[in-house]
């Protein structure tokens, strides 16, 4: 007889403690008993303080679960209880934040991120009550366990609370944070939600105050640390520049990859492809699949200037002091790239600690069908124009000119056909600022060229030196590829002037066979061309420029093998990244760092390939074949449901050559990865040519026969894969091939399977029926006649009228062609000797057929025939046949019941 707030007080002071935890559970419905009156409204509320104050933990946590819904209450009644959550309850969530006991402090911190979640606290009190009590509780003096729960509840709210309040009030702290010497466990939290708190703050604050903070974590001496950076190298990767992420992030990624630690080496090429993918250029992706459908002709020299200009700014400051000194592999690359800054800043007046640096990704070798044209008639007069971008002008023109040479350039006439056959050589970019004349290579290699030399001595003897102290530990499959690295970088620097001379008069003959004397306006970036050593290592400096095109390669097969391990260099992301990519595949990889390597490696693929776009798909083909054949299932599967979405990145071309014969492989393999192929099967086929698309309609039939017979929901995704396969064939192919496979799966045992098939055979009638001329639709519907509406068993005859009942529904026919072909064999089945075949009759024709418009405004003799069946059907022995055919399926509640059962019990 007590009234609600009676009731509550008298359980919140019993001695027994479960009595004041149903108090706790049971606040909100005392809330809602009392919600029309505002003073008992406030006084459940100071109640509720009074509570929090219990001594026993069990009452604090249960209380803490139910304040999010009470929150939400209070939130709905706002004009009854204004400022109720922000005066009662948030209080009590902040001060929990640091209680004693571990399952309050969770039960709390749960409860404010669902309370920030649901947007229930306003941004005020985020600013006054919550942010400053977890920056005291991050304060050095703090309880360990407290400090590293408020560290974690500041980076999981950031994405909450928004960019403004985050760089405020969370960020300094963060930074402090992951500076915390005395606890690694508070740098670990601050490692794994690096990415999220650099996602929310932007690119400039993440590259002013977190990168410094980033590369102290990834150089931490806890594994466990280096291990979080590595697993969330990605998103801090999308929040900088691309010169960041090519200067400093790749160079450390490499250290992370190299890591003692087998965990944090495991961690680094889980997370290689992902951030690879972020080098991934927009305007060089675009997803048309044909390529003669947009060709680059169509696009001006002058669109692909400002599209160009839009993506990358014209000059970007590069500082040689913002490169780290503790890297390992691109350390002797990064000196050589200082070096040649310096050189290039006393020709340009600069400082040598800054230079301007043009990293537009059209700026590698400028070439244009003006450009050509032009230097074709003043061949004469000009017997080299051939300019290094960064070397002084001797005897040129003015840096206008050359301006004006970059902006004429145009990626499709320097790659078309047979350009793409000229083979740059790497020692010529690297000793030479640029193409001499084929009259006088002999002063051209005695000119301005010999600073290349210098430079490579300078660094010959650090070389040497490292590569001695890397000796001792050869035996690990990570030290063995830095010294590969290292000894390609002292064969680089050794070279001498007779291999230049011999390159340069190679360069000549091979202009010579194609006719072309000078390769005009070819501007050869010195800064470019140093840093690379031997054919397969790429320095990570900001010079490093794109080419992307979207011509087929696939000619590279006919390479010798020199020139086809020169094909393995590309300018998209750096080498080095790459060339560890590609070692994933290394069965020595599988032992050190981790035995599903492979599967991580085949998962990213997809995204690496975008990245690189089709024109370098040739550094990928070898390890998608490797992993295509690897022994394990699940690296096949991964491949298999991926492959459809490589065919849209490589393009028609290189799909027929490369992938094409991969996919007949997955068709033939387990039903692990041939599930793959099938679930995307319409998504491939429809990629190819017609006529390699025929070559298929063979081979679906096999999709019928699986390792396990049991397995039927193989079946069940070939009929929803048949489906979307009709509008890829002709009406002849589909009768010919389909229709055999339909009415099989119209007979499968499973009912789950039968129901997709029915689909598919009304599909199949009105794409068939639809032809010109519609013979092929009438055979169908024959074949249906014959093979189901007389079928001798009861279930056949079943399907039948689900086929028929599909037809209607989805108006694969017109109703008269309907009451023709299909209708007189349907009424037939009154007379039934099964009942479930009449049940479902009389469903159809009552609650589908009658429902039609041709059968309620024309008076026919079909509508006549319709009529005297359900009569017929009403007066049945059977007293399902009876309900269903006299009762419409809209009037009782007890006939919704029985449609909802239709599809399991009939």
């Amino acid at each position: 007889m007590l009234t609600p707030l009676g009731r509550l007080d008298k359980y919140a002071a019993s001695e027994n403690v479960f009595n004041r935890q149903m108090v706790a559970r049971s606040l909100l419905d005392t809330l809602r008993e009392v919600c029309d009156d505002e003073r008992d409204c406030i006084a459940v509320l100071e109640r509720i303080s009074r509570l929090a104050d219990d001594s026993e933990p069990t009452v604090r946590a249960e209380l803490m679960e139910q304040v999010p819904h009470i929150a939400l209450f209070c939130q709905e009644n706002r004009p009854s209880i204004p400022y109720a959550f922000s005066k009662f309850l948030l209080p009590i969530v902040v001060r929990y934040l640091a209680d004693q006991n571990n399952q309050v402090r969770k039960t709390s911190q749960a409860a404010l991120l669902a309370l920030l979640e649901q947007e229930l606290i306003e941004r005020f009190d985020v600013e006054t009550k919550v942010c400053p009590v977890l920056i005291e509780l991050t304060a050095p003096d703090s309880n360990d366990d407290v400090k590293t729960e408020a560290v974690a509840i500041m980076c999981k709210m950031a994405p909450m609370v928004g960019k403004d309040i985050t760089e405020r009030l969370i960020l300094p702290r963060f930074c402090e944070m992951c500076c915390d010497c005395r606890m690694f466990h508070v740098r670990k939290v601050c490692a794994a939600n690096f990415g999220d708190i650099c996602s929310v703050v932007g690119q400039q604050a993440t590259e002013e105050m977190l990168l410094p903070r980033f590369f102290q974590l990834c150089s931490d001496n806890v594994w466990g640390v280096r291990k979080a950076c590595a697993e969330c190298f990605m998103a801090v990767s999308c929040a900088t520049c691309q010169e960041i992420r090519r200067t400093k992030l790749s160079a450390l990624f490499i250290n992370l990859i190299s890591d003692p630690s087998r965990w944090v080496r495991q961690a680094a090429f889980q997370s290689l492809g992902p951030f690879i993918s972020t080098f991934a250029n927009p305007s060089s992706s675009g997803q048309y699949f044909k390529e003669e459908s947009k060709s680059s002709e169509e696009m001006s020299v002058e669109d692909k200037n400002r599209i160009r200009d839009q993506e990358v700014p014209e000059d970007v400051q590069v500082r040689p002091e913002d490169i780290p000194s503790n890297l390992s592999v691109s350390n002797s690359s990064v000196k050589l790239e200082n070096t040649m800054e310096d050189h290039a800043a006393e020709a340009s007046g600069k400082p040598p600690g800054e230079i301007s640096v043009p990293v537009d990704s059209s700026l590698l070798c400028t070439l244009s069908s003006e450009s050509h044209q032009e230097a074709a008639s003043n061949e004469n007069k000009k017997p080299g124009n051939c300019k290094s971008t960064l070397r002084p002008e001797v005897d040129t023109s003015s840096q206008d000119s050359a301006f004006l040479d970059q902006e004429l350039y145009n990626s499709f006439h320097f790659w078309r056909t047979p350009l793409p056959e000229i083979d740059l050589d790497i020692e010529l970019e690297q000793n030479s600022g640029g193409k001499p004349s084929p009259e006088g290579p002999e002063e051209a290699a005695e000119g301005p060229v010999l600073s290349s030399p210098n430079i490579t001595m300078a660094t010959r003897k650090e070389l040497e030196e490292m590569i001695e102290n890397l000796e001792p530990h050869i035996d690990d499959p990570d030290v063995k590829a830095q010294v590969e690295v290292l000894s390609a970088a002292l064969r680089a620097s050794s070279l001498d002037a007779h291999e230049e001379t011999i390159s340069i008069e190679k360069r000549s003959d091979l202009q010579d066979e194609l006719g072309i004397n000078e390769l005009p306006n070819c501007k050869i970036s010195q800064d470019d061309s140093v840093p690379l050593i031997s054919d397969t290592v790429e320095n990570m400096d900001s010079t490093l420029h794109y080419i992307h095109n979207d011509s087929d390669l696939s000619n590279s097969s006919s390479f010798s093998p020199d020139e086809e391990r020169r094909t393995k260099v590309q300018d998209v992301v750096p080498q080095a990244l790459l060339d560890q990519y590609l070692s994933m595949t290394d069965p020595s990889r599988a032992q050190t760092v981790d035995t599903e390597i492979a599967k991580h490696c085949a998962y990213s693929l997809p995204g690496v390939a975008l990245t690189l776009g089709r024109q370098n798909w040739h550094c990928l083909r070898e390890t998608y074949e490797t992993l295509a054949s690897d022994m394990q299932w699940k690296v096949r599967r991964t491949l298999a449901f991926s492959i459809h979405e490589l065919a849209v990145i490589l393009g028609d071309q290189l799909t027929a050559a490369d992938l094409v014969p991969i996919f007949n492989g997955f068709l033939k393999d387990l039903d692990e990865v041939r599930i793959g192929v099938l679930k995307h099967l319409h998504d491939f086929l429809k990629l190819l040519h017609i006529d390699k698309r025929r070559e298929y309609l063979y081979q679906l039939q096999e999709f019928l026969v699986t390792d396990n017979s049991r397995n039927w929901r193989f079946r069940a995704e070939l009929a929803e894969q048949l489906i979307l396969l009709l509008e890829l064939y002709s009406p002849r192919d589909v009768y010919d091939y389909l229709r055999p496979i339909a009415l099989n799966l119209c007979a499968d045992k499973v009912s789950s399977v039968r129901w997709i098939s029915y689909k598919l055979v009304s599909e199949m009638v009105k794409k068939l029926h639809a032809a010109t001329p519609p013979t092929f639709g009438v055979d169908l519907i024959n074949e249906l006649v014959e093979n189901f509406g007389r079928c001798p068993k009861w279930s056949g005859r079943q399907a039948f009228v689900f086929v028929c009942q599909t037809v209607i529904e989805d108006d694969c026919l017109p109703m008269d062609q309907f009451a023709v072909h299909l209708m007189p064999h349907l009424l037939t089945l009154a007379n039934d000797r099964v009942p479930n075949v009449r049940v479902l009759l009389a469903k159809t024709l009552r609650q589908t057929l009658l429902e039609k418009d041709y059968f309620l405004a024309s008076a026919s003799c079909h509508q006549e025939a319709v009529e005297q069946t359900i009569m017929a059907l009403q007066m049945d022995r059977d007293s399902d046949v009876k309900y269903f055919a006299s009762i419409h399926p809209a009037s009782t509640k007890i006939s919704e019941d029985a449609m909802s059962t239709a599809s399991s019990t009939y």
